[in-house]
């Protein structure tokens, strides 16, 4: 019997401690992860990347985190400061069958503005820097191509290419922030470029 309310004082507990705790993320939306797979995109704020990818069809989920530095497990908080390395990415959670990787780059690319080097709109520090982070070979030489029709076009492109590393979600406050809040994107906006 003492087993018994140990074990539900303590199931309790947990879901007091995970359910109101300011720093916890989101969990992940209920999706068939069978048929997904993940890209990660840095193209300044999380928040108007996130928005804007949330809309595309075939994009089961996006959430904002943290990609690209040295220090494990990283607060917003630290990697403002710019100590970790790390740069504000999101995870773009798609169906493969219903939208393409080449798709989403080019979403990526109409989305922010690619030619700013040192941040994105008003935010200018390095986490705010515009980085496709490649799960593969293929995915790093369709990026590549993109790139080189933007050049082509004229577009002096400041996106670096990484391979991809540890993802951290960022806290809960941060994710799905437009949504929530209502608000809109200061520094993201959709403009065709590509035919």
């Amino acid at each position: 019997m003492n087993k018994y309310i140990l074990t539900i004082a303590l199931g309790v507990l947990a879901f007091i401690t995970t359910s109101f705790s300011k720093d916890t993320v989101v969990p992940t939306k209920n999706i068939d992860y069978s048929n997904t797979k993940k890209a990660h995109f840095a193209g300044g704020c999380f928040w108007g990347v996130e928005h804007l990818f949330e809309k595309q069809k075939g994009v089961k989920d996006v959430v904002s985190g943290f990609m690209g530095g040295h220090v494990q497990n990283p607060s917003y908080r630290a990697v403002i400061k710019g100590d970790t390395g790390h740069v504000e990415t999101v995870e773009v959670v798609y169906d493969s069958s219903e939208i393409s990787y080449e798709s989403l780059a080019k979403l990526f690319f109409e989305i922010h503005d690619s030619t700013q080097k040192n941040g994105q709109g008003p935010d200018i520090e390095s986490q705010y820097l515009s980085v496709v982070f490649y799960e593969n070979e293929e995915e790093k030489r369709t990026s590549e191509k993109l790139i080189e029709i933007l050049k082509a076009k004229g577009y002096a492109v400041a996106t670096t290419l990484k391979p991809s590393s540890p993802f951290y979600a960022a806290e809960k406050f941060h994710q799905d922030y437009y949504e929530r809040t209502g608000k809109t994107p200061y520094c993201h906006v959709y403009k065709k470029i590509f035919d």
